[in-house]
């Protein structure tokens, strides 16, 4: 038996000790020494009594990743039935490290276990060790499963050690628990992390009781705006895994544009109207004010305008990509925006989205008059479309998704389930859930959850 070994007792043989100049009888003594060690240890237990303790083993395999390196060692295990407590793995550059929790049958013993393991390990080139886990610390760990889990996203044209640091001290600092570290993006090629034209995502999942959230998201922000890096910290539960409706605002969103500051530019009020643009985006005006003012220097400007300008909208970095991928998983969409409907209708046809509200501007005798017609679309009307889409659509509002730039936008972000300032002025980054500074639009899908090659290849 195994049980009695002291916790530091790691028993593992590398490849440098099995290596050809030790020779087979040197391979077949070491193990005849383990065993000798688990025969001593079986008879001392049955001398005490101490049979019926269960027998937990923790198996670590480490080494190069190959085809079927998994399925020859649980062969093994499954010959002894033995039963599977937990198991994990990772790989990084083709580097393997495997870890399986079992429990041995009161009716088998560890050590022909144990044996059958070291042989194999050695014919797959790979390093075992063990390590016996008391009934005692397998029962705190399976008591910690009440604990909170959240999830930390890391987002930004390449991740450093630095950035990493800081996530991590504060991850430490409020006694969380890291189980998982996965890198979503795809693998960058040197050439593109030395161009800026890649993307980096890593994701940490975690668990344990968070005492004071709000000075822990203050702090992942401070990182983030020293760093350079976008860090998104949220929940791990069911919505964020069934989110199903995406909204955006349009102008300086889906757009890398104000087009009503394009207008005026052609109407000859460029910067009259810029100023005030400017404002009310940082909150300093109200929204609906500032429209009627903006649009009332419109007036007299020709239709054919408005056309020129629709043909030439400059679409925002990684909007067509993820317009893609959130049709391909069969989300629903909408344009909810402080702008027009003649330019966001080209944009619905162009990227195929559902919905799309905005205000339109009256048109008499192809030229502007100056005014908009029906209800204004601001902040809060924002907010009540989104919550019509998701009651239309039978949908939670957890399970929506709200992303733009403006003050405006606020009362829309901050209601949606998971709420997202883009490339947003301060105050309203201040203001956000989350925000976006520093990659494209499609850097939202990996805030949902998705790999790269989930958004690449969403049918493989």
């Amino acid at each position: 038996m195994i049980m009695l070994f002291p916790n530091h007792a790691i028993l593992y043989l590398t490849n440098h000790e099995l290596s050809v100049k030790y020779g087979i009888y040197r391979v077949q003594s070491l193990f005849i020494d383990h065993f000798k060690l688990f025969l001593h240890l079986a008879k001392f237990n049955k001398f005490f009594g101490m049979e019926n303790i269960r027998e937990i083993i923790l198996l670590n395999i480490q080494g190069t990743d190959k085809p079927g390196l998994t399925s020859s060692l649980s062969n093994i295990l499954a010959s002894y039935n033995v039963n599977i407590l937990d198991i994990g793995q990772a790989v990084i550059h083709n580097n393997l490290d495997l870890g399986i929790l079992f429990e041995v049958p009161k009716e088998s013993e560890s050590s022909p276990i144990l044996k059958d393991l070291l042989y194999k390990g050695y014919e797959l080139d790979v390093k075992i060790s063990f390590r016996p886990i008391t009934e005692i610390d397998y029962n705190d760990w399976v008591n910690q499963q009440g604990k909170g889990r959240y999830i930390i996203t890391v987002l930004g044209r390449k991740i450093s050690a630095a950035q990493i640091s800081e996530v991590a001290k504060i991850i430490y600092q409020h006694q969380l628990n890291i189980d998982k570290i996965s890198r979503l993006s795809g693998r960058v090629p040197l050439d593109n992390a030395a161009s800026g034209a890649s993307r980096a995502c890593i994701e940490f999942s975690l668990r344990g009781f968070i005492s004071d959230i709000a000075t822990m998201k203050s702090q992942l922000l401070e990182v983030s705006r020293k760093l350079e890096v976008d860090i998104a910290f949220q929940k791990d539960n069911i919505y964020r895994r069934t989110r199903r409706l995406v909204c955006f605002d349009m102008d300086s969103t889906l757009i890398q544009t104000e087009v009503i500051d394009e207008l005026a530019y052609k109407a000859g009020k460029g910067e009259e109207v810029s100023k005030i643009t400017e404002a009310a985006m940082r909150g300093e005006l109200n929204f609906s004010d500032s429209l009627v003012k903006r649009v009332s220097l419109l007036k007299g400007l020709d239709e054919s305008v408005m056309i020129d300008i629709a043909n030439n909208l400059p679409l925002t970095e990684g909007a067509e990509r993820l317009f893609k991928a959130l049709r391909s998983y069969g989300f629903k969409t909408a344009i909810l925006s402080g702008g027009f409907t003649y330019f966001g209708k080209y944009l619905q046809n162009k990227l195929d989205i559902d919905y799309m509200f905005a205000n339109q501007l009256e048109i008499e005798n192809g030229k502007l008059t100056g005014r908009t017609v029906g209800d204004i679309v601001d902040g809060a009307k924002k907010a009540e479309l989104l919550k019509y889409i998701a009651f239309k659509e039978d949908l939670h509002l957890e399970q929506t998704v709200a992303v733009g730039d403006g003050s405006n936008d606020l009362p829309m972000i901050n209601l949606a389930g998971l709420g997202i300032a883009f490339h947003a002025k301060p105050l309203v980054k201040k203001n956000a859930q989350h925000s976006i500074s520093t990659i494209g639009l499609d850097a939202i899908l990996f805030m949902m959850g998705f790999r790269d090659r989930d958004i690449d290849h969403p049918h493989h």
